[in-house]
């Protein structure tokens, strides 16, 4: 308007009439400082909607933004970005077997190579007319996903076959950690895994957190994936949570704990360290 008047009006008559400084009669609006960086936040933190700011912060960094923490932090305030809320799953472990109990192994241990403890849980997973039943495992130091199986019962086969699968791949864990549910204590179960020579180590009935990494693991699951997505059937399911748990979780979720890398490039990062100390003491 203002543009459009002093073609016709000298510019201190203009002022005078609307009130106006006169520098407003010269200024020419531009987009918004930041606007590009908001836009980069929201679309980041829809793909990962219970990454917090820290983790926001890398995977923008990751994307090319020079970002600090402090300012993601103060944006996400202003966008009204925030993680989800843990969601409370019901029981799944049935400790009320007559199966042998085995201690703990890794309360104080250090972990500190691949395949050293496998940690195992199962979930649950609601569809429209049934309810499902996750079981997968995980290597601590790499937080890889080694194996997973998806079915409808609540049983040991649900359990053994994630675990043939994991088993699959020519590896096997020093340690398997779990808690003392009938489908980790049951003897084929615990028959497979000894005859790979793995020790077996299980937490406390009534005490979640020594089986933390794999309660978080299923927690991520659940938040990331089970809630975010609408499942027709088992395999759909199947075929969505295979998705997730190898070509997300393995190879593009980043994790605080590996330095804010993926799985995938944590192991490989090692394995060439590995490979390079090896090389250099044989030399």
């Amino acid at each position: 308007m203002m543009l459009l008047l002093r073609e016709h009006f000298p510019v201190n008559r203009l002022c005078e009439v609307l009130d106006l400084p006169r520098s407003s009669a010269y200024y020419q609006s531009r987009p918004a400082a930041g606007r590009p960086l908001r836009d980069a936040l929201v679309e980041v933190a829809g793909r990962w909607p219970t990454y917090g700011y820290r983790r926001l912060t890398k995977q923008l960094q990751r994307e090319g933004h020079a970002v600090n923490a402090k300012r993601v932090r103060r944006l996400m305030h202003e966008l009204g970005i925030m993680g989800k809320a843990p969601e409370k799953k019901p029981r799944t472990t049935d400790s009320s077997h007559p199966y042998p109990r085995v201690p703990n192994l890794v309360a104080d241990l250090e972990v500190t190579r691949p395949d050293q403890v496998w940690v195992a849980d199962i979930t649950y997973i609601q569809l429209r007319k049934e309810f499902i039943y996750l079981a997968v495992l995980m290597d601590i130091f790499t937080r890889r996903i080694v194996g997973w199986h998806l079915g409808r019962g609540l049983d040991q086969e649900l359990t053994l076959t994630a675990l043939r699968r994991a088993l699959e791949a020519g590896t096997h864990p020093e340690i398997h950690h779990s808690d003392q549910g009938v489908q980790y204590a049951a003897t084929a179960y615990v028959d497979l895994l000894r005859t790979r020579g793995t020790a077996v180590s299980m937490a406390q009935v009534g005490m979640p957190e020594e089986n933390g990494y794999a309660e978080r693991l299923m927690r991520t699951i659940k938040e990331e994936e089970v809630a975010l997505s609408d499942y027709e059937d088992l395999g759909d399911a199947s075929r969505q949570l295979n998705r997730f748990l190898n070509d997300v979780y393995n190879t593009k979720r980043i994790h605080s704990a590996l330095g804010y890398l993926t799985p995938e490039e944590f192991a490989t990062e090692h394995r060439q360290k590995q490979d390079k100390r090896e090389c250099m003491q044989s030399t």
